[in-house]
């Protein structure tokens, strides 16, 4: 075969190929799944603001998120079975929503406690450990019911001398409005919100508390 030959029988494959792109797709049509967030304020009552010398700084240790919710899926139980929602997720890991979402809650604190972040400078007077020990969607009135969202923090705060200044069990606790997955991300904002408005409220008065 001569090359002038080998050249058209490459360019005609091409053109095939080409037109084969052109009416096949690579991928087969899917439903998207809807992605949610929780991202509500948090209300904290933590009174007038105290005065500069009585603020104290925080880091956050390494805590733990529970591993069967700490991804994008939604989470359900119902009795001794467990399942995700389907077509549904967070908009990024659980874990990494919940992280921001108490990042920003300690900013818009107005008491004591501040949340420093590790690359500042700067001396922090506590470290604090929260452990994120349960973040579901409980069926406990059967599977057509409005379900209840659960989240438990497990919470403690070590002094910089490494001795501890307390330790708390936090639950919330909410029902959605109905069975439906907007109605039950609603009732996750809600969850969170309630779990790290009580975190701060805490936190400001462990921290402030004297050893």
């Amino acid at each position: 075969m001569t090359a002038l030959a080998r050249s058209l029988r490459v360019l005609s494959l091409t053109a095939v190929a080409v037109s084969l792109s052109a009416c096949i797709s690579l991928f087969p049509d899917s439903e998207p799944s809807q992605l949610y967030r929780f991202d509500g304020p948090t209300a904290v009552s933590a009174g007038p603001a105290p005065a500069p010398s009585a603020r104290f700084g925080i880091v956050r240790a390494n805590g733990s998120f529970v591993q069967s919710a700490a991804g994008d899926r939604l989470l359900t139980v119902n009795g001794a079975e467990v399942a995700y929602i389907a077509a549904s997720r967070w908009v990024s890991p659980a874990s990494t929503l919940f992280t921001e979402a108490m990042t920003r809650a300690f900013d818009a604190n107005a008491g004591a406690a501040r949340l420093m972040s590790r690359g500042e400078i700067g001396r922090a007077e506590y470290s604090m450990r929260v452990d994120v020990t349960r973040f579901e969607t409980v069926y406990d009135r059967g599977t057509e019911a409005a379900p209840e969202i659960a989240v438990t923090l497990r919470v403690a705060l070590v002094r910089a001398d490494r001795t501890l200044a307390g330790s708390t069990l936090i639950e919330a606790k909410v029902r959605a409005g109905d069975n439906r997955v907007s109605s039950i991300v609603s009732a996750y904002d809600q969850a969170v919100s309630q779990a790290l408005a009580e975190l701060i409220v805490w936190t400001n008065q462990t921290g402030a508390a004297p050893a």
